[in-house]
């Protein structure tokens, strides 16, 4: 009896593991049932009569934007410093052009890596909520596919629009799966962990990939994603754009070559990481086929575009400041002098990488806090010229910058959804004076007018490309829905 249970129960054991691995084999959905196949079916299957007028109009604000930031971003020192690189380790590549450098190309995906990197460059480029940038993920890839494409296989205006709408929709739908994401992030830089996913699926859209190369290139972009927020600040931060915007081009081309990732890189599988590597609290659900009804998220939600280049945080301050510098020059002698000033109080959310007292970068004063308060209460604005080596070194901006202190209210989340700024300002005979902004100009709640659109736009292209090509880009972007072709498009980029 003792040997005839003794050899029963390696029997019985053998038998429960593979019941439990039938189990487990029937609860997994098939393939084409996954979360990932689902988006991979919406990209490959989405066409442009999906795209309503309203997000035809606010995807031209954006691209529009992008060029703006991107063309002002091409003269800066990270820019430059890129660039160069680009072309003594690689090579000249005469396919895919560069901002604002007439003659210059290179191979699509470092032009694409180039042009992201000019475009977040001054930190300039639009945002989202949940938090992202994205269409600097997505356009200088969408540029150098088109540039790479034969002259009698160009996409039309709105084949480039709606890659570029598809890849903003990937970004914002994969951001909607986490509410820790719907904060000012901590861990990973946004725009690297959904920026290449985003720049993936733009690509794969216009190359025309079936479902499952949509899903592969997309599985293929996760594994190229991904950066820490350490770098926040510096002059690596624009590498993420640069990144993100050419790793998804390649996951695409990679793709279409037949090479093959994870099905289930999008959906939640326990113990095994996926997409949600980045988002512990990551709650997928399939994406909608695009013949059932389905709304582009641009629809329901406008853009944020920035009036100067620094982090979307320092609008609300930078507002609330500027109405008290109104105050201050209405009690002074024109001008605001540190004279007049005790303290400086500012109520702000708490996130630790855009709390810089003393900035010693325009980097760095991009991201404070204190920075941005204190030129608006100088100046009454915040400039691109703000950040210059002139602006910063000033003896009455650093006394000001000496006397702000912090505070942090429990109902000021970091989230740029529900945050506000305030700046309440001790006078030396203690009068006090306060400004507030809940939602600042430019705030997809209070988007900027076509016109501040484009008066932004201008002054940024203006910076490298004459007068005449602004204004034919303004004509082009604004036509773009109706353009038989981009190459028009294309070639005013230079």
């Amino acid at each position: 009896m003792f040997k005839l249970q003794k050899t029963l129960r390696p029997i019985q054991t053998a038998r429960r593991i593979h019941n439990s691995a039938v189990e487990a084999v029937l609860r997994r959905p098939a393939p084409e049932e996954t979360v990932t196949a689902s988006f991979g079916k919406f990209i490959s299957g989405v066409k442009s009569e999906h795209l309503s007028s309203v997000v035809l109009h606010r995807s031209k604000r954006m691209v529009l934007d992008s060029i703006g930031v991107g063309l002002i971003g091409s003269t800066t020192e990270v820019s430059e410093m890129v660039l160069q690189h680009c072309k003594h380790m690689y090579g000249p590549d005469h396919v895919s052009s560069v901002y604002g450098r007439r003659g210059v190309k290179l191979s699509p995906t470092l032009a694409a890596f180039v042009n992201g990197v000019a475009t977040h460059s001054m930190d300039f480029d639009d945002t989202w909520h949940p938090a992202t940038h994205p269409s600097g993920a997505v356009l200088p890839a969408v540029l150098a596919l088109s540039d790479m494409m034969p002259a009698s296989r160009k996409p039309s205006g709105l084949d480039f629009l709606l890659a570029f709408n598809v890849g903003i929709e990937i970004q914002g739908r994969l951001m909607r799966f986490s509410n820790e994401a719907r904060n000012i992030p901590k861990r990973f830089h946004p725009p690297t962990v959904v920026g290449p996913m985003g720049s993936a699926a733009a690509c794969a859209r216009l190359l025309s990939l079936d479902p499952s190369q949509c899903s592969h290139a997309l599985a293929i972009a996760a594994s190229l994603a991904g950066a820490p927020m350490a770098n926040a600040a510096t002059q690596c931060k624009p590498l993420h754009i640069g990144n993100a915007s050419r790793l998804g081009l390649e996951a695409a081309l990679l793709a279409s070559r037949g090479l093959e990732a994870s099905h289930l890189v999008l959906d939640a599988v326990a113990g095994v990481a996926g997409f949600n590597a980045f988002y512990e609290d990551y709650v997928p659900q399939p994406l909608d086929s695009p013949h059932d009804g389905h709304a582009f998220l641009l629809e329901e939600q406008d853009m944020g575009f920035k009036r100067f280049p620094a982090h979307l945080g320092m609008h609300w301050v930078a507002d609330a400041a500027a109405s008290v510098h109104k105050l201050l020059v209405g009690v002074g002698p024109g001008k605001v002098s540190p004279d007049q000033v005790q303290d400086i109080l500012l109520r702000v959310p708490l996130s630790k990488y855009i709390n810089r007292p003393f900035p010693e970068s325009e980097h760095e004063a991009r991201h404070s806090f204190q920075f941005n308060a204190c030129s608006a209460l100088l100046d009454g604005e915040v400039t691109v010229q703000s950040f210059t080596p002139a602006a910063m070194s000033r003896p009455e901006l650093h006394a000001l910058l000496s006397r702000v202190q912090l505070e942090h209210p429990h109902d000021n989340p970091a989230n740029f959804n529900l945050m506000y700024g305030e700046v309440q300002v001790t006078l030396v005979g203690g009068d006090i004076l306060r400004g507030h902004c809940d939602t600042f100009y430019g705030h997809w709640r209070n988007p900027l007018t076509i016109e501040s659109l484009r008066k932004k736009f201008r002054s940024n292209a203006e910076a490298v490309l004459p007068s005449e090509k602004v204004e034919r880009l303004v004509e082009v972007v604004d036509k773009l829905d109706r353009l038989g072709d981009c190459k028009d498009l294309l070639s005013q980029l230079q």
